[in-house]
């Protein structure tokens, strides 16, 4: 029997207490349910994963897509899925409440929205502004019944301002407008991650892996709560791809397939659903 929306939420939140979990992101319904099968035991969208099946690049589908591709993700597996809503996909805290609004009805179990404004002049809101914009995704979940997770993102260390003392600072003003986890993709250090756990406890921080050097265990030992991966698992699908691809229109060769997964391999992934 399927799982119910507020119990996916129920279980989503239970994650966040303690321990520390990692948070794969799918970007369509079939990855959905092989991480699944996986025993992940929640999931991620991703905005550039999703954006570079339909043909685009990230941060150019609209709100509608988003929206769509979110209720298909959440349909297709039991596990909560946290959305990646980008920056809510207008600039106003009204215009970010109605979108939220329309994630929550999804099904998601969290929701993140970002600071960025895709400026590259003016790369973040002000913060009075991106403060107002996190108060109003928190009204607009409570007023859905409060149980989806609000994830305050602070985009400094991705739009060329790697300010860790200011991030920080975003992140604390964004717990306090009402988000119950905080992220900051982007932060590669030991130090600097160390540092946003300890300044945002007891808030669960979610952290985006980078770097192969970092351990899930160690990022544990570092009191980080989540692990996504944002687009690393779609690229590393397509990165098979174009290179299959562009052996066999560069060279005639049909090697770059030797590694392809049989169908009856494929069909059985899908089987017990």
């Amino acid at each position: 029997m399927p799982v119910s929306t507020e119990q996916k939420r129920a279980n989503f939140r239970k994650l966040h207490e303690s321990g520390c979990f990692v948070l794969p992101n799918p970007w369509d319904a079939g990855s959905a349910r092989i991480l699944e099968g996986m025993g992940f035991k929640a999931l991620a969208s991703t905005s550039s994963g999703f954006a570079w099946s339909t043909g685009h690049r990230d941060n150019s589908v609209s709100c509608d897509d988003v929206v769509a591709h979110l209720k298909s993700l959440c349909e297709a597996t039991d596990l909560p899925v946290n959305a990646d809503f980008e920056a809510g996909f207008a600039d106003d805290p009204a215009g970010v409440a109605a979108n939220v609004t329309r994630g929550v009805d999804t099904g998601v179990a969290g929701l993140s929205i970002e600071d960025s404004t895709g400026d590259a002049s003016v790369p973040l809101y002000e913060m009075k502004l991106a403060v107002e914009r996190m108060r109003a995704a928190r009204s607009a979940i409570d007023a859905r019944g409060g149980g989806v997770m609000l994830v305050g993102r602070c985009e400094g260390f991705l739009v060329g301002q790697p300010d860790i003392k200011a991030t920080i600072a975003r992140l604390i003003a964004y717990a306090e407008a009402g988000a119950d986890c905080l992220y900051a993709p982007g932060i590669k250090t030991k130090e600097h991650i160390a540092a946003v756990v300890k300044e945002l406890a007891p808030k669960p921080i979610n952290v985006l892996w980078t770097s192969p050097d970092l351990t899930v265990a160690e990022l544990a030992d570092l009191g980080v709560r989540r692990i996504s991966v944002g687009g690393a698992l779609a690229r590393t699908a397509w990165g098979a791809f174009i290179r299959a691809a562009r052996e066999l229109a560069d060279a005639g060769s049909f090697a770059g397939m030797a590694q392809a997964i049989p169908n009856g391999e494929m069909n059985a992934l899908f089987s017990k659903r």
